[in-house]
């Protein structure tokens, strides 16, 4: 590729380095023909002057150090012409020459002095021999261990040393190659090393070391008329490869790679060396020429900084160092170091050309013309610097990477922005920034498409604000197609919000693009894309794609959504209903709930049906294999996983208007439900519910016998011992549904007899008071008391009572003296009902009863007098007069008497030792327990007689209150208190 179609900027300030005082004169160390060899490393410079000595300058352009080559003045000076320092460490190799003697190098360790000298120490010295030939050194390479040394003479012959020069463990050299052509470059293949990761044909990538075939460091040689590498170990020693049958000038071959930067690494993959020739600029590796860059002009240095490749182009006037237009004797007078008279010149037009070259993303990073030559270019602190003739340096520091973006924005250069901030490794961010640029850029220009391609690029989740913005202008623009495209990135970044998915699908709806909406639905659920699955169904439902929206909410298992579309926008409730029972029964129960009414109201049975097998804990998921499904195959059922069901009154809503459905879902939720899914309270809820539905149904059927089927199935409900309805649910229900039999069931079951002879009468239903007075008057006798005054309430009652009734009841109370006659006539003569002649054979009864009764007390009372009389008599005869006692057994042992006896006033005789008895006031046996017993009944009789308010409430609450105070007198409780003296 030509340098001519490449872009020229100044990516370099260039200041004049300054004398320590500040003066404006350049520094005196650079003035004059003095320097002869001029070195980098390690953060110092070091020059070489022709007196042999050593300068030592600090980041300051300050001698910090300088030391003689020769170590003794017996020691011949020559010439410093080659120097250099390995990087990383503090040794120095120089190399001096005279061309009297053969040339001499030296390895220095500068962190260490020779006591003797003062000077850094000399870790080793050869001889260089070449043949005892008497030509200049013109090119000089060495390893970074050391260990090879190669040189190379204007005569084309190189010498080979191979040794430990650090510790001076002996060393060996030979001539390993001769040409009739001057040797102008050396370079050994470049260490193995990391450097940055932007490979590029031609440009900066990771470096690869290239061993020689047999394994050593392969050794690139340049001439007037060759390039070629030599083999440096091994039997093939000096064994010459040619690369190119084209040479190059002095200081027009280097290795392609930067030692003193950290941005080491410039050529492609497989580069070890570049060149610079009159045509262009060439790579090359073990393999041969790689890359090739045209760049017409001559050439007469080339050095590698960082990234770039600085080359140093020749005034007009002088000629080219190219064989074929500057023959021999110019690089002649190179080698030896005599060009530099001719290097200034008179003419201000006639001027050196200093370019800066990035290969890889191939532009000029600096160009320059110098009005006088270049004499030297290093690298070193960070910067690049060049060493003119006339005693000068310059400096070029790079700028910033941002202020290199802002030269290119400034030319709308973009696309290079974008390749300078990739090969920089800047952030993904800094990067969407560029892009964005360039996009509004092409934007302005009306280049929509070229635009859109770049703010897709652009996207990213840290701008937002940004896509909201691009998105707007893509909207005034009407550039739907364009605006599709960047929402579609969008999802796919998953930076979509549900506003972005709106407008993704109006836009597809506005189109009418079918296709494109189901493969947006189809690819986001598959690759598993996030967005706003709930807008995107809403859209598609409003826009009237149903049967995207149900894909989309079942593959993103929305499954009540799926449920809702089914039934609310496609009317396939019987499907929807198949959807719901192949889910699992954690999931299915929303959908169920939300849509009961409508499956009730189009496919009631079957919906009754997985109502009972969701209450009973008996459903199952039930999946249609993909195979099957295209065809109407098998639907295979699982087995039902264990789960809670949900109480059954949840479901009692759903079932409005539909009774039938309702009534045979209680029954079998109660036959069929697993053991432990219906708690005692549920049981309740359903019987209750179930009573309430049976007497629905009763007053709902049309025919007789089907209102007596559904009230049986009530009552069975009130009889079965097993519910535990609350019974004033069910007095409420069957008064609201005017279900009697029911209030008398409960009723009767909870033994409120009277309640249901109060009901019956209260109904006017005199037949079924006299049957409730017939089936519960003998456990509830005061039914008969009440009776009476019902049935001669009226006229009417009496007539359906009838007068056998009316005798019946009176025999009753009479019997079991419910009543005093003086009630019994009281009550009936309420009401001008019953006549005399209805209760004339009662009253004499009664009055005969009464007449017995009052005689047979007559009698009673004077047994008693008699009575009491007697033991009155008895009481005294046994204070006054001795009793006799004539039992001649005891009554314990039935023994025969005998001392010491114990003789009761009771008549009663006992062994002493019968009576076991240590009390002084013994006890007989045999009456102690009826003495007991009326001590007993008087210790009771004496409590009464305190308990007042025992007697008044026991008052209160008779109905006999005579009878009750005469039971009570004869208990003592109105007895006058015992008076003491």
């Amino acid at each position: 590729m030509a340098l001519g179609s490449w872009k020229s900027f100044n990516f370099f300030i260039v200041t004049p380095v300054k004398a320590i005082d500040g003066a404006d004169n350049a520094p005196p160390l650079f003035e004059g023909a003095d320097i002869t060899a001029l070195t980098s490393g390690s953060d110092t410079l070091f020059i070489g002057t022709s007196l042999g000595f050593v300068h030592v300058v600090n980041s300051a352009f300050k001698i910090v150090r300088s030391f003689p080559t020769c170590e003794s003045d017996s020691e011949h000076v020559g010439s410093i012409r080659h120097i250099n320092q390995v990087e990383g460490t503090k040794l120095l190799v120089t190399v001096s020459e005279d061309l009297s003697t053969d040339p001499v190098l030296k390895v220095w360790a500068l962190d260490k002095t020779d006591r003797k000298m003062g000077l850094p120490r000399c870790q080793s010295t050869v001889t260089i021999q070449n043949g005892r030939r008497q030509f200049p050194i013109s090119a000089f390479a060495t390893t970074p261990s050391l260990s090879l040394v190669a040189v190379g003479f204007a005569n084309g012959s190189i010498v080979l040393i191979r040794g430990d020069l650090i510790h001076d463990r002996g060393s060996k050299q030979r001539i390993v190659f001769e040409s009739e052509e001057p040797i102008t470059n050396l370079c050994f293949s470049p260490p193995p090393t990391t450097s940055n990761a932007h490979a590029h044909h031609g440009g900066f990538g990771p470096y690869r070391h290239t061993p020689a075939p047999d394994g050593g460091d392969a050794l690139y040689v340049s001439t007037i008329g060759r390039i070629l590498t030599l083999i440096t170990a091994g039997k093939g020693t000096g064994q010459p490869r040619v690369l190119e049958p084209q040479g190059c000038g002095p200081g027009c071959m280097k290795p392609a790679i930067d030692f003193s930067s950290e941005e080491k690494g410039l050529a492609g993959e497989g580069s070890d060396i570049v060149v610079a020739r009159d045509d262009a600029i060439y790579f090359y590796g073990p393999n041969g020429r790689g890359a090739c860059y045209a760049y017409e002009g001559p050439k007469e240095m080339v050095h590698i900084f960082k990234n770039y490749v600085a080359l140093v182009s020749p005034p007009a006037s002088q000629p080219s160092t190219a064989p074929k237009s500057g023959g021999m004797r110019g690089t002649l007078k190179r080698l030896v170091g005599r060009g530099a008279s001719s290097a200034v010149t008179e003419d201000p037009f006639d001027v050196t050309k200093f370019t800066l070259l990035d290969t890889e993303l191939k532009f000029v990073a600096h160009s320059e013309r110098l009005i006088s030559g270049v004499k030297q270019v290093f690298s070193t602190w960070g910067d690049l610097f060049v060493l003119t003739f006339d005693g000068k340096v310059h400096r070029y520091h790079e700028v910033s990477l941002q202020e290199k973006l802002g030269i290119l924005y400034a030319r709308n250069l973009y696309i290079p922005a974008i390749n300078l901030a990739q090969k920089a490794g800047v952030g993904e961010a800094k990067l969407r920034t560029i892009y964005r640029r360039y996009a509004d850029y092409l934007y302005g220009k009306g280049d929509w498409d070229g635009s859109m391609q770049w703010y897709i690029k652009a996207i990213g989740k840290s701008n937002e604000e940004g896509v909201s913005t691009v998105i707007r202008k893509f909207l005034d623009t009407q550039r739907i197609h364009n605006l599709i495209e960047y929402l579609e990135e969008l999802h796919k970044h998953d930076i979509a919000t549900s506003d972005h998915t709106t407008l993704l699908l109006n836009c597809y709806a506005k189109l009418k693009d079918i296709v494109k909406l189901e493969k947006f639905i189809k690819v986001s659920s598959g690759e598993g894309l996030r967005f706003d699955v709930d807008t995107a169904i809403a859209m598609c439902r409003q826009a009237g794609y149903h049967e995207q929206a149900v894909y989309l909410a079942e593959r993103q298992g929305e499954h009540e959504v799926v449920v809702g579309i089914l039934v609310e926008n496609l009317m396939k409730v019987d499907e929807a209903l198949g959807y719901t029972k192949r889910l699992d029964p954690e999931i299915a129960y929303s959908s169920l709930m939300r849509y009961a009414r409508t499956f009730l109201k189009e496919v009631p049975q079957q919906t009754t049906d997985f109502f009972i097998e969701y209450y009973t804990g008996s459903a199952s998921p039930k999946k249609i294999s993909d195979s099957a499904a295209g065809d109407g195959g098998t639907v295979p059922l699982e087995l039902p996983a264990p789960y809670r069901p949900p109480r059954p009154r949840t479901a009692f809503s759903s079932f409005v208007d539909h009774p039938k459905e309702f009534v045979e879902f209680l029954e079998n939720v109660l036959e069929t439900a697993r053991d432990g899914v219906l708690g005692e309270g549920d049981r309740v809820d359903i019987y209750t519910t179930l009573f309430e539905m049976y007497l629905q149904r009763a007053n709902e059927a049309k025919t007789k016998e089907e209102k007596q089927q559904w009230e049986i199935k009530a009552k069975g409900i009130i009889e079965n011992k097993e519910t535990s309805i609350d019974t004033s649910n069910i007095l409420l229900l069957s008064h609201l549904s005017n279900f009697r039999d029911g209030t008398v069931l409960v009723r009767e079951k909870q033994g409120l007899r009277f309640d249901i002879f109060r009901s019956c009468c209260s109904a006017g239903d005199t037949a079924g008071a006299v049957r409730a007075l017939k089936k519960y008057g003998a456990e509830e006798p005061q039914l008969y008391v009440a009776a009476l005054s019902y049935f001669t309430s009226s006229p009417e009652v009496l007539a359906d009572v009838g007068e056998a009734e009316l005798q019946r009841v009176l025999k009753v109370i009479d019997e079991q003296g419910l009543m005093k006659p003086l009630q019994v006539v009281q009550t009936l003569s309420t009401n001008a009902v019953a006549t005399v002649g209805m209760v004339k054979r009662y009253l004499g009864d009664t009055i005969e009863k009464e007449r017995r009764e009052i005689e047979n007390n007559r009698r009673m009372i004077e047994n008693y007098k008699t009575e009491t009389e007697k033991k009155k008599a008895e009481i005294e005869d046994l204070g006054s007069k001795p009793s006799v006692f004539q039992s001649q057994r005891c009554l314990a042992c039935s023994l025969q008497l005998e001392l010491p006896t114990v003789h009761f006033l009771c008549k009663h005789s006992f062994h002493q030792r019968c009576l076991n008895n240590v009390d002084d006031n013994p006890e007989c046996p045999t009456c102690s327990a009826s003495n007991q017993t009326i001590r007993t009944l008087r210790k009771a009789q004496d409590e009464y007689a305190d308990r007042h308010g025992y007697f008044n409430s026991q008052l209160q609450e008779s109905r006999d209150k005579f009878g009750t105070i005469s039971e009570f007198f004869g208990k003592g409780v109105m007895a006058a208190p015992p008076v003491f003296n």
